[in-house]
């Protein structure tokens, strides 16, 4: 199998290539904006399989097939997780969430094999994908947790969280009173749960809130750290491959 990997940001294309090269899979290419992979189709046989971001460096990837036909399946590798996620999902193989969790690759592998290079071909509805990025479908998102204090039961009013961490295999929400408070539910589910506009997910144990941060820093290896205006039990670092996303997400 030949895959192809359209990501601009190329610590995040060199680690899924890796990952398709353990699994006996060749990438014949990785590209890393509209412009190169316009070039590259015109001039190259469609490979097996396509992971495809969705922002690249210059537009968003379905200015592509605006240029060029293409009928390979694709994956789509994103980071956003709120938005449309149904619709790739009707409209592609998989999607993946950026950074990339190995066993989801796997499954998305798998799911490619099982439906067969016959059936593989999925007809996209760029334009459809397109307008619900631009005009995500309105949703209601919690308001307000609840937390078992001894005998009571504690409300949290979402806006009151500064962030959403977890620990020792519990999850937590750190409050503007300095507290924090273990929840019934997790990070995965908080996905479903939390407002974009006001939270980001800035790795895999830390969800921040824009109104609660006081500061962000350069740390090391391309990262940046997050200060709260109370939280201050752990350092919180946005991961290298999620530190372009939460530069948009922050404006």
């Amino acid at each position: 199998m030949k895959a192809l990997i359209i990501e601009d940001e190329k610590p995040s294309a060199r680690r899924l290539s890796r990952l398709l090269e353990t699994r006996n899979i060749e990438v014949c290419q990785m590209l890393h904006s509209v412009a190169e992979s316009i070039a590259w189709f015109n001039a190259n046989t469609p490979p097996d399989l396509i992971f495809l971001d969705i922002q690249l460096s210059d537009g968003l990837s379905f200015e592509i097939f605006d240029q060029v036909a293409v009928r390979s399946p694709i994956i789509f590798t994103t980071a956003y997780d709120e938005y449309a996620l149904q619709a790739f999902k009707l409209n592609s193989i998989d999607y993946l969430l950026k950074p990339i969790d190995e066993e989801e690759l796997e499954a998305a592998l798998t799911k490619y094999r099982t439906l067969g290079v016959n059936n593989a071909e999925v007809r996209i509805d760029f334009e459809d994908i397109r307008k619900l990025l631009v005009n995500p479908v309105e949703r209601e998102y919690k308001n307000r947790f609840t937390a078992r204090v001894g005998q009571h039961i504690k409300i949290i009013p979402t806006d009151e969280v500064e962030c959403f961490y977890s620990e020792n295999k519990g999850t937590y929400a750190a409050t503007i009173e300095g507290r924090s408070y273990l929840l019934d539910t997790t990070l995965e589910q908080l996905e479903e749960e939390l407002s974009p506009q006001q939270f980001f997910r800035v790795s895999r144990k830390f969800y921040v809130q824009v109104n609660h941060i006081a500061d962000i820093i350069a740390y090391s290896n391309s990262r940046l750290k997050v200060k709260l205006n109370r939280f201050n039990e752990q350092e919180i670092i946005v991961s290298r491959e999620r530190v372009k996303d939460f530069k948009l997400w922050l404006e």
